[in-house]
C-alpha cells in the first residue's frame, strides 16, 4: 500500500473522546445504509453464511420508559444480533411494543380524572379513541430510548400487540382453541383488583409482609360435647366468616376427632355448618381449627372442591358486602365491616383473643390495594386438557408438550438450572384466566344472545350465521371483556410473523435463535408462548433461552420509583443535572415525608448529578455484569471505569493513525516481525478465541473482560509502548512490521469489540481500515458488516509469548527498584544487567523506554555500589546509582522496626487462642498472608543492609 491509496485526514479524530454527536451521527448512518434490515448478511466464509438468526423484543409496555433492565436486556440482544450479523447470518432483530391493557387504562383514566370526566362519562368507543389519541402522542417514548442503546432492530419490523397483524392472530388463536374445547367460560375464584374492577394475573400480585392480627372466634358447636362447647377458629379476616361454609380440623388430630361430621353455628349468621376433616389443616397454627370460606380463598376453594361444599361470595366486585348477608353489614366496606364484625363479636363473648400476627399480603401492583380472591365468570384456558384430533398433538394437553420440548433438549435454558423452575410450574398449573374487565386491549370474540347461548367467532357476521344456524333470531351483545395482556404477547414469537398465514418470513425466521429474558417472567411469558407455538404452529417459538438476573442497586436493593433508587439509562448516558435528577426521583410520590427522604439521599449521593457516560460505556458496563443467572449490583464507577476504557482505546487510535498515516505499508524494503509483533498476534488469537466461546455460551461478561484485559493491558499498555521502541529503533523491515502490526491488530480489535460497543468502534473503524486497506476511500459502508475476526492457531506462538513474558518481567523489575530508590519518574539513571548476553542485548532498548533508563550496561558481573539487586533465574539487574549509604541504612533501620512491629501484631493476632477461634476463615488467611509478606519484605532490607555494611 502506498502513501496515496492510505492517506486519511487525522485531523478528523478529535483528541478527545466525545459520544454524543458520533452516537446520533451513526444511528442515522446506519439506518440509511439499511444495516438493520434483513439479508445483510456479509460473504464471509464461515458456516453461519446466510443463515437465519432472529431474536424478538420481549415487548415492553406501550406505557413505559426505559430503566436499567431495559438496558441489559437490549446490550446482550443486540450484542448476539451484531455478532452474527458479522458472522454471515441473515439477521432480523424484531422491535416491538406491548398494549399492556391495565397500564395504560390506568395513565389514561388519571388523565381524565384529572377532568373530572371518568370513562363511563365518555362510553367505550370515546375512551378507546382517547387511548390511541394517547398512544400515537407518546406510546413511541421507549422505542426511541431504545435505539439511543444503539439497538440494531429491523425497525419497518417494529410491531404492536393490538396492531392489525396482531390482533387477527390473537382472534384467529381463540377461536380455534374454543373450538378446540381448549377454552371455556366457567365461575372460578380469580385475584380481582377492587379498584380496578378486574381479574388480574399473579404477576400483578405483590405480597407484601404487613402486621396484622390474629382473631380467635369461638364458633358454638350445635351439639356440646361434655365440657366442650364450642371450636375456637383462628383468622386473619373475620369478615369473610360471613361467607364460611364449614369448619376443619386434621384427621388425625385427637383434639377433635370425635366431632368430625359434626356442626357448628357459625357466629353472628346463626346458620349450621359442618365440621369437616381435611389433611391441608396445620395442627400446630393457631388452634389447629380453621374456618373454611370457598369463595374467598384460593386454598379454601381447592378445599370446597374436594369435599364438595357450596360457594358463598359475601362480597360484591367493589369489595362491598353483598346484600344477602345479615342486614347489619349489608353494604359496608370490606375492612369497616371487619371492625363491625370484630365489636360485636366481643359482645356476644365469641372473641376469645386477638394476637398480633405478620402475614403476607397480597396487593395489586398499580393500585396498592389488597387483592380479594373472588368468584367470577371468566375465560379460561385449559391447561391439562388433552388436544383433540386433528391439532398438533393430540392426546396430550398443551402443558405436557410444553415440557417435552424442554425435556428433550430442542429448548434449552441458560443456565441449565431454570429448568427446574419451569418443570414446576408447569407440573403444577392450574387453568389460566384469561379474561379482564377492561376496555383497552383485544375485545374477546365471543357474542351472547339474549337467552345467554355463547357464539364464538372470527367478527360479529360469522357470529350471527352461527347464531342463526343455532335457531337464534334476535341480536347479539359481544362480551366487553378483554384478554389478558399475555394472552397476545404469547403469540409474538410467529404472529409477528404472518401467523396465521405462512408467509415467507414464517417459513424463515421461524424459530427465533435466541429469547432474553428475566427470570420472573418464565411462568408468565416464556412457557405460555412454547405452549402457544407448538399447539398452534407445530414447531418450537425459539431454540434458547437466556435467563438473566435483576438490575439492583449498588447496594443490592430492588430499584424501585418508591425506593427512590432508580436509573434512567438515557441520564447514563447524557448525563443529567442535580435538579432535574431530584425532580425525576420525587415527582409523583404521594408521601411528602417519602419524598424529602428520597430528595435528601439523591442529594448525597449525586451532589453534582450524574455525568455522561456515552451508550457504549453503559452497554460495556451491562455486559461485563452479564454472568449468567446472577442478580447485578450496579455501581456507578463500573460505567466510569468503561468510559476511560473507551477513551483509552481512542487515544491509542490516535496514536496508531499518527504515526501509520503516510507511511508505505506495502514491505517494498521487507517486512520484519519482532518477537513483541508476534507476540501481540498471538495473544490476540486467545482473546478471539475466549470471544467465541463467550458468545456460544451467552457468557458476555467473558467476553467484555477478555477485551478489556487485551485491549487496556496487553495492547495499550504493552504492545503500543513497546512498538515506540520499535519505530524509533527498527530498520526499515522492522518499523514496516510493527506498523502493519499496529494497524492491523487494531482494525481486528474494531471488529472484536464491536457487537458490545458499537459506536465508538464504527468511528474509528471508518478511519483505521482506510489505512488498513479493509476499505476503499470512496466506499460508504459499515463495520458492521465485516466479517467477525475468528482465531487463527497458526498464530498462535509460545516461543514469543515466553520471550515477551521475559521482558515484562525485567521491566517490573526495573520498575521495583526504582520504587525501592524512591527515584522520581523524570530521573532517568543507567543499568547493569548481568546475565544472557544476547537476550539482554536484544531486550535493553526495551528496557531503556520503559524504565526510563539512560542507559544500559551489559556485564558478566555486577560492581559492588551497594544498591538494591534484583534477580530473575539468571539476570541480575542493578540501578547504577551513587548511595548516600548512612541515609540510606538509617532509612532502612527506620523500615526496619516498622516491619518488626507489624510482624509482632500479626504473631500476636494469631497466637490468640480466642482470635483464632472467633475470627472467620478469611480473616485468618488474611492475617497470614500479611505476615508472610512482611516477613518477606524484612528478609530483603536486611539483605540490602548487609551490603550496605561491607
Amino acid at each position: 500500500m502506498n502513501q496515496e491509496s492510505n492517506s486519511i485526514d487525522t485531523k478528523e479524530l478529535s483528541k478527545s473522546f466525545e459520544p454524543k454527536d458520533l452516537e446520533a451521527h451513526w444511528y442515522q448512518e446506519w439506518n440509511k445504509q439499511g444495516i438493520f434490515a434483513a439479508g445483510q448478511y456479509t460473504t464471509t466464509a464461515s458456516e453461519e453464511c446466510g443463515q437465519p438468526f432472529t431474536i424478538q423484543f420481549p415487548p415492553p409496555n406501550v406505557t413505559g420508559t426505559l430503566h436499567m433492565g431495559h438496558a441489559f436486556n437490549q446490550t446482550i440482544m443486540d450484542g448476539l444480533i451484531r455478532y452474527h450479523r458479522m458472522l454471515g447470518n441473515d439477521t432480523v432483530f424484531v422491535p416491538g411494543t406491548d398494549h399492556a391493557g391495565i397500564a395504560t387504562q390506568i395513565v389514561v383514566e388519571r388523565q381524565l380524572d384529572a377532568q373530572n370526566i371518568s370513562r363511563h362519562d365518555l362510553g367505550r368507543e370515546k375512551f378507546l379513541e382517547k387511548v390511541w389519541e394517547w398512544k400515537e402522542l407518546s406510546g413511541n417514548t421507549i422505542t426511541s430510548q431504545v435505539r439511543r442503546l444503539g439497538a440494531s432492530a429491523d425497525w419497518p419490523r417494529e410491531y404492536f400487540t393490538m396492531d392489525e397483524q396482531m390482533s387477527k392472530g390473537v382472534i384467529e388463536t381463540f377461536v380455534r382453541l374454543h373450538e378446540q374445547g381448549l377454552i371455556y367460560r366457567g365461575k372460578r375464584l380469580v385475584n380481582w383488583d377492587p379498584v380496578l374492577g378486574t381479574a388480574v394475573s399473579d404477576l400483578e400480585v405483590e405480597s407484601c409482609e404487613e402486621q396484622g392480627s390474629l382473631w380467635h372466634i369461638r364458633y358454638p358447636l350445635s351439639k356440646p360435647s361434655g365440657e366442650l362447647t364450642h371450636l375456637t377458629v383462628a383468622t386473619t379476616r373475620p369478615e369473610t366468616m360471613l361467607g364460611d361454609v364449614a369448619v376443619m380440623v386434621h384427621p388425625e388430630d385427637e383434639r377433635y376427632r370425635h366431632l368430625i361430621g359434626q356442626t357448628v353455628i357459625l357466629p353472628l349468621v346463626n346458620r349450621e355448618i359442618p365440621i369437616i376433616a381435611d389433611d391441608y389443616v396445620d395442627r400446630e397454627f393457631g388452634t389447629g381449627v380453621v374456618k373454611v370460606t370457598p369463595a374467598h380463598d384460593f386454598n379454601d376453594y381447592a378445599v370446597g372442591q374436594r369435599h364438595g361444599l357450596s360457594f358463598s361470595s359475601i362480597l360484591t366486585l367493589d369489595a362491598k358486602i353483598v346484600d344477602d348477608a345479615p342486614e347489619a353489614y349489608r353494604g359496608m366496606d370490606r375492612f369497616e365491616a371487619r371492625e363491625k364484625i370484630v365489636a360485636d363479636l366481643q359482645a356476644l363473648e365469641l372473641l376469645e383473643s386477638v394476637k398480633p400476627h405478620t402475614l403476607m399480603v397480597p396487593r395489586g401492583d398499580r393500585t396498592k390495594t389488597v387483592i380479594e380472591p373472588m368468584l367470577t365468570d371468566q375465560w379460561f384456558v385449559a391447561m391439562s386438557k388433552p388436544a383433540p384430533e386433528g391439532t398438533y398433538n393430540p392426546g396430550k394437553s398443551i402443558t405436557e408438550t410444553a415440557l417435552d420440548v424442554v425435556r428433550s433438549g430442542e429448548i434449552k435454558f441458560y443456565p441449565e438450572n431454570w429448568t427446574n423452575t419451569y418443570y414446576q410450574w408447569l407440573e403444577n398449573i392450574q387453568d389460566w384466566c384469561i379474561s379482564r374487565q377492561l376496555w383497552w386491549g383485544h375485545q374477546i370474540p365471543a357474542w351472547y344472545s339474549e337467552d345467554g347461548q355463547i357464539f364464538v367467532a372470527r367478527d360479529e357476521q360469522e357470529a350471527l350465521q352461527k347464531a342463526r344456524a343455532a335457531g337464534v333470531t334476535g341480536s347479539l351483545r359481544r362480551d366487553d371483556d378483554v384478554l389478558d395482556t399475555w394472552f397476545s404477547s404469547a403469540l409474538v414469537p410467529f404472529t409477528t410473523m404472518g401467523w396465521p398465514e405462512e408467509t415467507p418470513d414464517y417459513k424463515r425466521y421461524l424459530p427465533s435463535s435466541v429469547l432474553v429474558t428475566g427470570f420472573d417472567i418464565i411462568f408468565f411469558w416464556v412457557a405460555r408462548m412454547i405452549m402457544m407455538s407448538m399447539h398452534l404452529t407445530g414447531q418450537i417459538p425459539f431454540k434458547f433461552v437466556y435467563v438473566h438476573g435483576l438490575i439492583l442497586d449498588a447496594n443490592g436493593q430492588k430499584m424501585s420509583k418508591s425506593k427512590g433508587n432508580t436509573l434512567d439509562p438515557v441520564d447514563l448516558i447524557d448525563g443529567i443535572e442535580l435538579e432535574p435528577l431530584v425532580a425525576k426521583r420525587t415527582t409523583g410520590l404521594m408521601n411528602p415525608k417519602q419524598a424529602s427522604k428520597i430528595e435528601k439521599e439523591t442529594r448525597k449521593e449525586f451532589p453534582d448529578g450524574i455525568e455522561a457516560y456515552g451508550a457504549d460505556a453503559l452497554r460495556f458496563t451491562m455486559a461485563a455484569y452479564a454472568t449468567l443467572g446472577r442478580n447485578m449490583n450496579f455501581d456507578l464507577k463500573r460505567c466510569g471505569g468503561y468510559r476511560n476504557f473507551c477513551n483509552k482505546l481512542w487515544n491509542a487510535s490516535r496514536f496508531v493513525l499518527m504515526n501509520v498515516e503516510g507511511h508505505d505499508l506495502s514491505g517494498k524494503d521487507g517486512v520484519e516481525l519482532s518477537f513483541a509483533d508476534r507476540w501481540i498476534l498471538s495473544q490476540l488469537q486467545k482473546t478471539l478465541t475466549e470471544a467465541e466461546k463467550g458468545f456460544k455460551d451467552f457468557r458476555f461478561d467473558n467476553i467484555a473482560n477478555a477485551i478489556y484485559h487485551f485491549v487496556w493491558d496487553e495492547y495499550c499498555d504493552w504492545y503500543v509502548e513497546l512498538a515506540k521502541v520499535q519505530i524509533q529503533h527498527g530498520s526499515s523491515a522492522q518499523q514496516c512490521g510493527t506498523r502493519q502490526t499496529l494497524i492491523n491488530v487494531l482494525e481486528t480489535i474494531l471488529r472484536l469489540a464491536h457487537p458490545i460497543i458499537p459506536f465508538i468502534t464504527e468511528e474509528l473503524w471508518q478511519k483505521v481500515a482506510l489505512i488498513a486497506g479493509k476499505r476503499k476511500a470512496d466506499e460508504t459502508t459499515s463495520i458492521s458488516v465485516q466479517p467477525y475476526p475468528l482465531p487463527d492457531a497458526k498464530l498462535l506462538n509460545e516461543q514469543a509469548e515466553a520471550s515477551l513474558n521475559q521482558l515484562k518481567a525485567q521491566v517490573e523489575a526495573v520498575r521495583a527498584l526504582r520504587g525501592e530508590m524512591s527515584l522520581s519518574p523524570a530521573q532517568k539513571v543507567p543499568m547493569y544487567a548481568q546475565g544472557d548476553a544476547t537476550l539482554l542485548a536484544r531486550n535493553a532498548p526495551y528496557l531503556q523506554a520503559l524504565g526510563k533508563l539512560s542507559q544500559v550496561d551489559i556485564v558478566t558481573e555486577l560492581p559492588d555500589l551497594g544498591a538494591p539487586v534484583q534477580i530473575l533465574e539468571d539476570t541480575h539487574l542493578m540501578l547504577n546509582v551513587e548511595i548516600d549509604v548512612e541515609a540510606e541504612l538509617a532509612r532502612l533501620d527506620k523500615e526496619t522496626k516498622r516491619l518488626e512491629t507489624e510482624i509482632q501484631k500479626a504473631n500476636g493476632k494469631l497466637g490468640n487462642e480466642k482470635f483464632v477461634a472467633r475470627a472467620p476463615a478469611a480473616v485468618i488467611e488474611q492475617e497470614k498472608e500479611r505476615l508472610a509478606n512482611f516477613s518477606e519484605l524484612l528478609a530483603k532490607i536486611n539483605e540490602q543492609k548487609n551490603r550496605l555494611a561491607k
